[in-house]
């Protein structure tokens, strides 16, 4: 089984085979990751990203990673939370596994995420650990291709809640 990690740090400077971007719904670029990793690519990314017509939330779309150290970058959009009971958890957890289904489909062995939707979109960070690591465990032990994926914690509070998500996953 691969291995899963979680670290801090800036996901724009990951030198993986794909990185994650937590993307909204256009993929064109917003705030947070999103925005970071778009000025990081350079403006190669946006001219990529236009042909998608952007993404529904819980699906996935890659591209190259242009001026990024990581080879591919995968969009995903998660949910935005509304309380719990529009199926968030099920878009969250759809998040992860498409991402990973791209990842293998091109090949990755190593991908890096940031936490999905746990910004301005609100999500409760300790439930969206524990679907992000127990999706993660679920693919990673039917993966044959990946042998890392890492969790970027953009702060200590995160990844102490992926850390403890992980452990329980």
């Amino acid at each position: 089984m691969a291995e899963f990690d979680v670290i801090q740090g800036d996901i724009t400077k990951s030198d993986v085979d794909a990185i994650v971007n937590a993307a909204n719904t256009t993929l064109l670029g917003g705030g947070g990751v999103d925005g970071a990793i778009h000025r990081a690519a350079g403006l190669e990314l946006f001219a990529a990203c236009v042909p998608f017509n952007g993404c529904p939330t819980g699906e996935a779309r890659i591209t190259p990673g242009f001026l990024l150290p990581a080879r591919w970058v995968i969009h995903t959009p998660g949910p935005v939370w509304r309380g719990g009971d529009h199926n968030e958890a099920v878009d969250l957890a759809s998040c992860y596994r498409e991402s990973l289904r791209l990842a293998v489909a091109k090949g990755c062995h190593t991908v890096d995420f940031p936490s999905i939707s746990t910004g301005i979109y609100g999500y409760p960070l300790a439930e969206a650990a524990t679907i992000a690591t127990q999706t993660i465990a679920s693919v990673l032990s039917q993966s044959e291709t990946l042998t890392q994926v890492r969790l970027v914690a953009f702060d200590p509070k995160t990844a102490t809640a992926y850390r403890e998500a992980w452990a329980q996953a």
